[in-house]
């Protein structure tokens, strides 16, 4: 009994933690009103120096682009300068709240963009949910930005606005709930199957979900080398397959799903998810904010030494604790409060440095697999069930990120700065660090004042 009573005690204590974040952004969002504000990159040392950053000094830069737009790099901060972009349909777990309630989320992410990776970023939150009209926005505002960061746009139409801007688009695009989140979940997958003594191509995986997420893991683990048809995806309707009529008769709407029809559950499978899950060796979840989506006993039912990525936001779809008292070996979530985060703030910031430093013209499936190299291999011999990839506060991460992305973009001919996989780890390694110091400073100066304490 005592030691049932421990346990108790232990799940109460997890769950408090897991209120807490929560909680204190309650708090903290009103105090600071904001996460990011603009600060000035050149010097001012009297009133005289504004003549040459503004009129009539800047006059002669604005015609020198006019004559050559690639100047435009060195002489505005375009380099190093992303946005994100949102319609506010699809935040987090909370589903279409608008782009009023969508901004903090943005204004987060241009928070990490710039700790994490040095990357200066604008969030931008669109009142529009018309594809056609996200794309000429972002289109138009091209002169601006060094890369735009899709974020937080309902499916299916986050496939097609993608799609599009990669084609048309000058400059890098990128939809980190796509991309980013396949990145960081290959490299997980990476790490589990080495844990539990598996051969990644050899694993039976159950994506649950197949929204933006798990269509884009499904496209980079078998772009790795998973096996797709013995892999099933599933749905709130059941098991994806051949057998789905009412995703053939939209096939023109849901064209990634379709194609994940025909390629995946060659056994032809059906029902849901209790059926899918049954004799898998790993679950990959990307669907609603749990717990009690996934339940203890379909883990049970998996294969010996199991594999569970439950990453729901702001809830994963069971508690990790559930999970691996149900037999799961290796257990992760998308929060930083839990041993083993997959986020895709594991990779969006490196992978976007490297992207600006070499001024790739686009972020190919290859260069994120060439970050999610980087990010398992940085593990090391420190693997563990309950360590599976480093942590957002091991930031030599992202200038390793950085430089196997420039060092893959150069590879594929896609970068107009050639650089080496040295000059670009150096480079990356001093603007994150600076973006860390600089904080810092303004911290201990007091122009980030400390919070209040919670009561």
């Amino acid at each position: 009994m005592a030691k049932t009573d421990k346990t108790l005690v232990t799940k109460e204590e997890l769950l408090e933690r897991a209120k807490k974040p929560a909680a204190d952004s309650m708090r903290l969002h009103p105090f600071y009103r904001g996460k990011i504000q603009t600060a000035l990159r050149a010097s001012v040392r009297s009133i005289d120096d504004l003549a040459i950053w503004y009129t009539p000094g800047v006059a002669a830069p604005c015609r020198a682009i006019a004559a050559n737009r690639e100047l435009v790099y060195e002489y505005t901060s375009k380099w190093n300068t992303v946005a994100v972009v949102s319609d506010g349909t699809r935040v987090l777990g909370l589903g279409d709240i608008g782009p009023e309630a969508g901004l903090p989320v943005m204004e987060g992410k241009a928070l990490l963009f710039k700790y994490l990776g040095g990357v200066d970023c604008v969030p931008i939150t669109l009142d529009t949910k018309d594809p056609d009209k996200i794309i000429d926005t972002v289109l138009i505002m091209q002169p601006a930005f060094g890369g735009i960061n899709l974020e937080d746009i309902s499916q299916p139409k986050c496939f097609r606005i993608l799609d599009t801007l990669r084609e048309m688009a000058h400059i890098p695009v990128w939809h980190d709930d796509q991309q980013g989140t396949a990145s960081v979940t290959l490299a997980a997958m990476m790490n589990a199957a080495k844990i539990v003594g598996k051969r990644l191509s050899d694993l039976r995986i159950v994506f649950l979900g197949a929204g933006a997420a798990n269509v884009a893991c499904t496209r980079l683990l078998f772009a790795y080398g998973v096996d797709p048809g013995q892999c099933l995806i599933v749905d709130e309707f059941g098991i994806l397959g051949k057998h789905r009529r009412d995703i053939a008769l939209r096939k023109t709407e849901f064209v990634q799903q379709w194609r994940l029809c025909q390629i995946t559950n060659d056994g032809e499978l059906e029902g849901g998810i209790v059926e899918a899950m049954r004799g898998a060796d790993a679950v990959i979840a990307f669907s609603a904010p749990g717990p009690d989506v996934i339940k203890p006993e379909w883990i049970r039912s998996m294969a010996k030494d199991s594999i569970v990525i439950a990453a729901a936001n702001p809830i994963p779809e069971i508690w990790p604790w559930e999970a691996l008292e149900a037999g799961a070996v290796v257990v992760a979530t998308g929060r930083s409060d839990f041993p083993n985060q997959v986020n895709n703030s594991l990779g969006f910031p490196g992978i976007f440095r490297g992207a600006l430093d070499v001024r790739a013209r686009t972020i190919t499936d290859e260069m994120a697999i060439a970050a999610a190299e980087a990010l398992a291999d940085m593990v090391g011999d420190r693997l563990a069930p309950d360590y599976l990839l480093p942590t957002m506060d091991e930031w030599e991460i992202y200038p390793r990120e950085a430089a196997a992305v420039a060092a893959k973009a150069v590879e594929q001919g896609v970068a107009a700065l050639p650089c080496t996989y040295e000059e670009e780890l150096e480079r990356a390694s001093l603007m994150i660090r600076q973006a860390h110091e600089m904080t810092q400073m303004l911290m201990d100066e007091g122009f980030i004042p400390e919070p209040p304490l919670a009561e």
